[in-house]
């Protein structure tokens, strides 16, 4: 039995030796055979289980670490591991328990807390993350990869200037950390530091050229600082972003993309590549494609089709890009966005000529009975779709919208739709809010609802497009950093005539803009005579 014994410590050891060295079949051969003599050998068990994690065989791994707990409780690598292995799995809950109980064992164990702080991140539980990813760092001072996803869930949390400082710490520990500048870079910007922010994306670039994430952010910093010109041909880099790529049909197509030149006698395919916003506000641009000359097809969500049955410059409305097939009837195809880049736009030739879509007259005498005639009538919307990646700034609840409860002689009429909808059933004291939004079942029917009010006020989101397209009086709301579209420093839009712009003075404050708007509909609305 001793020599037995002896045996597996030589052997384990020498499995160790191929397991750090990347020899995962020597040394899983080896631990295998410990486990013939000694099934119940606790370190075989666990180290098995480890590369069964790293070969993505994470059902198997768990099995295995677990088994090594029940032989020896008290290792607190063992349950840091199978927390690893758990999370492979998305069994997030079991993840922080078992980080929970390597830490229970070992306080200091800054790689558990780092390890548990990213399983409660991803759980969208970041107060604790916070919490988990301070501890790792005071536990090892120089564990650059804790300081960087502090860094992250700061900045998802609205703590930007905290994040900043936390990839700094991380930069001076690793100056070659590409990923960290480029966190830098949007926190910097989350904060208005926009020549920072910049420079931190060229911090990035600089490193690593053709990190496409860094060109994309520092595009939409150069659009929001109005330099179109160089923004245009930088944002052209979001279609090698992990996001965009989920979202968008750029790259399955087997044609040629378009590169502006006249077509005369061929057809183009312009396929929508974002949000409803997004495609609302860019088909401004299909009339001058159609000038080019040539067959315009355009393919965009359902919920769109019946808004855009009347969109000049389109021969043909196709269903969503992402299911049309990759070798269609076309010629060339590009996608909506990069219409302003092929267009050369600048901030004085954006085509701000509205309105660029209208709404079948019958819709809309059919909404007219259903408005109240002798009030000041306004619709509202507080909340866009969730997976936007800045939506935890830009949406708010509908109980902020109390101030405005205050304005005499105003009812209001709900345009949210998706799951933030049911907070109609508690809206604020003393205001009249009418919701029809169960009518509302495409963007055609909202735009009908629209026009027949007085005013529309809306976070950043769809319906502050079909109002500015319709060319109908819009107020939007915008948090500190908005998104580029509405540039810096301005009440006006230079892409919708018809609307008024109301930013936050500070981070978080939605309760200033709410005042500022209150003051305002005070100001217009007046008793109908």
């Amino acid at each position: 039995m001793e020599s037995s014994r002896s045996s597996s410590v030589e052997q384990l050891q020498q499995a160790l030796g191929h397991h750090q060295a990347g020899r995962l079949r020597e040394a899983e051969t080896l631990y295998r055979d410990i486990l013939v003599r000694e099934p119940e050998h606790p370190d075989a068990l666990h180290l098995l289980g480890v590369i069964a994690h790293q070969t993505g065989q994470h059902e198997q791994a768990v099995a295995l670490i677990e088994f090594a707990i029940r032989v020896q409780p008290r290792v607190p690598a063992y349950y840091n591991n199978l927390g690893e292995a758990l999370t492979a799995l998305s069994r997030l809950d079991e993840a922080v328990a078992a980080y929970q109980q390597a830490a229970n064992l070992a306080p200091d164990y800054a790689e558990t807390h780092n390890n548990q702080g990213i399983a409660l991140q991803m759980l969208r539980r970041e107060g604790e993350a916070v919490a988990a990813f301070e501890r790792a760092v005071r536990a090892k001072p120089d564990f650059t990869e804790a300081h960087y996803n502090l860094g992250n869930v700061l900045l998802d949390t609205g703590r930007p200037e905290e994040a900043v400082r936390a990839y700094r710490t991380a930069l001076q520990l690793l100056p070659s950390y590409t990923q960290a500048y480029n966190n830098l870079g949007i926190a910097l910007a989350a904060q208005l530091r926009i020549d920072d922010a910049i420079h931190a994306f060229d911090q990035a670039l600089h490193l690593m050229p053709d990190f496409a994430e860094a060109h994309a952010n520092k595009g939409m910093a150069l659009l929001l600082s109005g330099k179109f010109a160089e923004g245009w041909s930088e944002h052209t880099w979001r279609f090698g972003c992990a996001e965009q790529q989920g979202r968008s049909a750029q790259g399955r197509f087997k044609q040629p993309q378009w590169d502006g030149d006249k077509f005369a006698g061929k057809t183009l395919l312009v396929h929508a590549e974002q949000g409803f916003g997004d495609t609302i506000q860019f088909v401004r641009y299909l009339p001058m494609v159609r000038a080019k000359g040539g067959h315009v097809l355009f393919a965009c969500e359902a919920d769109l089709h019946r808004l855009f049955a009347d969109l000049a410059g389109v021969d043909a409305l196709l269903p969503d890009p992402r299911t049309l097939p990759a070798d269609g009837a076309f010629d060339m195809h590009v996608p909506l966005l990069e219409l302003p880049r092929l267009f050369g736009t600048k901030l004085e030739s954006i085509p701000r000529q509205v309105p660029y879509l209208t709404v079948d007259a019958d819709q809309v005498a059919a909404w007219r009975p259903r408005i109240t005639a002798d009030r000041f009538n306004v619709g509202l919307c507080w909340a866009g779709r969730p997976a936007h990646p800045n939506d935890r700034n830009r949406s708010i609840a509908l109980a902020a919208f109390a101030p405005l409860a205050r304005v005499p002689g105003v009812t209001f009429y709900s345009l949210q739709k998706g799951a933030a909808a049911e907070q109609l059933r508690q809206p604020p004291a003393g205001m009249q809010l009418i919701d029809y939004s169960g009518d509302l079942h495409d963007f055609a029917d909202t735009g009908a609802l629209i026009m027949n009010l007085d005013l529309v006020i809306s976070v950043d989101t769809a319906p502050v497009h079909v109002a500015g397209a319709l060319a109908h009086e819009v107020w939007t709301l915008l948090p500190f950093a908005p998104d580029w579209r509405w540039l810096r420093d301005r009440e006006d839009s230079p892409w919708y005539p018809t609307m008024r712009l109301f930013r936050q003075p500070r981070l978080g404050d939605w309760e200033g803009v709410m005042e500022r708007v209150a003051e305002a509909l005070g100001e217009i609305t007046l008793p109908k005579s």
